[in-house]
């Protein structure tokens, strides 16, 4: 049975044991003025799952990640990362964030964009050596972009610069990725590579959380389901939250009958 909003269903949408959790989120509320973009959320997300974060635009998708990264400062709540305080657990976590956000003018070639998913372990002052560079073409190969580590990140296309940042991510080595629209605006290609990669992920006993847009791939590409509208709506196995009485109560007059046509 999907785990229905608190408010409804007088009780909180977390399943019980948090220590276990790489990322667990309760009572966070974000606000940009007077209207909150997320109030009082309450989310578990289940270790070794590939889990997508969905809503409608303006829902609290990526303020969600941002706030729980610490990027953007909460009201209120509390976040923990396997039982601890996120501070404390930093080095575990990697992070992609929207491509739209990022600066694709600053001149810097691919490999050293793939490096500075090392600059954790290395510190400021350790120069990178032929173990670290072999580390960071290795996981350029593993997105498929090895043969570009010499060129401009500028000069790549958006689907391959989305690679790269993935690649950046995958140096960390971490156990909870934690992505905002990957797959935005990428070629068909580019979505099956990162698709692949993050559930190779999965396969290793990673956790993914990934913030996505298309509904229609949703039971094709994860386990589990984080339904959003400012407010959590639904959460749990694709199979039981992701039904389209959750969908509409996300989406309302928003959600098109062509989407929910995918829909368990």
């Amino acid at each position: 049975m999907p785990l229905e909003l608190a408010a409804k269903h007088g009780r909180t949408t977390a399943p019980a044991d948090l220590g276990r959790s790489p990322l667990a989120i309760r009572g966070l509320t974000v606000s940009y003025g007077e209207k909150p973009a997320v109030f009082s959320v309450d989310a578990t997300f289940a270790p070794g799952a590939m889990t997508a974060i969905v809503g409608p635009n303006g829902a609290g998708k990526s303020t969600l990640l941002k706030a729980a990264l610490g990027v953007v400062r909460p009201l209120s709540g509390r976040v923990t990362c396997w039982g601890r305080p996120l501070a404390r657990q930093r080095g575990r976590i990697a992070y992609v964030p929207q491509r739209a956000s990022v600066d694709w003018d600053f001149p810097t070639r691919v490999l050293d964009v793939v490096l500075m998913g090392l600059y954790r372990e290395l510190g400021l002052l350790r120069r990178v050596g032929p173990e670290q560079r072999a580390r960071a073409v290795a996981c350029l190969a593993r997105v498929g972009m090895e043969g570009f580590a010499e060129r401009q990140i500028g000069q790549l296309s958006g689907g391959q610069q989305q690679r790269v940042f993935l690649a950046r991510a995958l140096a960390q080595e971490a156990d909870l990725y934690l992505l905002d629209e990957p797959l935005a605006g990428v070629d068909a290609a580019t979505e099956k590579a990162i698709i692949a990669v993050l559930q190779a992920l999965r396969a290793e006993g990673r956790t993914v959380v990934a913030v996505h847009h298309d509904l229609a791939t949703v039971p094709d590409y994860f386990d589990r389901v984080f339904l959003i509208n400012t407010t959590p709506v639904a959460e749990g196995p694709v199979a039981e939250a992701f039904t389209q009485a959750n969908l509409q109560a996300a989406y309302g007059g928003r959600l098109a009958t062509a989407q929910m046509g995918a829909v368990v």
